[in-house]
């Protein structure tokens, strides 16, 4: 019995996946260089609110470009299983968009550093990991991050299943990102991307909470699935 073809271009939709995460990760990095060291803006919840702004319309602006088209712009590890779980991504495909979308994020992080030098690497910018606010413990950052993951993934499965929807979903994808990272960041941290952890928490040297940023989100996407 023959073995099911692969997806055709899947390598190349897997390399766009880690162009687009790298990019995404570069502008992060770029934006708390500028709005939380000590010669920028200065931090605060106002700082966290331009963040927001904009990285949710990069990530609209990603999703909708040439690349983001052709992979389906997840540049989240949380997104591509919620896909796979509704049923609207080939099961085949998941590891390799993960392998691509973590590895982006290393590469992006490691390019901010390259660009900006060694504030970069300093506190309070970190490599812009992220961390939860004062009285924030595990347990409910991994709530907070969960939530966030599961409305996430009943958002796209309503928008998937219209074509309106999904002709507005970058642009929804992007205001909610927007209204986590600043309404979520100066609490839980406001992550949401196990990706957004990946390379900052590695480059920082600040790994322990990997498992929260990225263990919360995926089981949010998969039981919001």
């Amino acid at each position: 019995r023959a073995t099911a073809p692969r997806s055709p271009g899947l390598l190349r939709r897997a390399v766009c996946e880690f162009g687009l995460t790298a990019v995404l990760l570069l502008a992060v990095v770029s934006g708390v260089r500028w709005l939380f060291a000590p010669d920028g803006y200065g931090g605060g919840g106002t700082a966290f609110a331009l963040l927001g702004a904009g990285v949710g319309a990069l990530l609209a602006a990603l999703m909708v470009s040439a690349p983001g088209r052709r992979s389906g712009g997840h540049l989240n590890p949380a997104v591509t299983l919620a896909l796979w779980r509704l049923g609207a991504f080939p099961g085949r495909d998941v590891v390799p968009y993960l392998v691509a979308q973590l590895s982006g994020s290393v590469v992006g992080t490691w390019l901010a550093g390259l660009v900006w030098g060694p504030v970069v690497s300093l506190p309070p910018v970190s490599h812009a990991v992220v961390r939860p606010g004062p009285g924030w413990g595990d347990g409910a950052v991994v709530a907070a991050e969960a939530g966030v993951l599961a409305g996430s993934a009943l958002l796209l499965a309503g928008l998937l299943a219209r074509p309106v929807g999904r002709r507005v979903l970058p642009y929804a994808v992007g205001v909610v990102t927007a209204l986590v990272i600043a309404v979520l960041g100066p609490l839980s941290g406001g992550s949401a991307n196990p990706a957004r952890q990946f390379g900052p928490a590695l480059l920082s040297g600040e790994p322990g909470l990997l498992w929260v940023y990225g263990g919360g989100p995926v089981l949010g996407a998969v039981v919001g699935a």
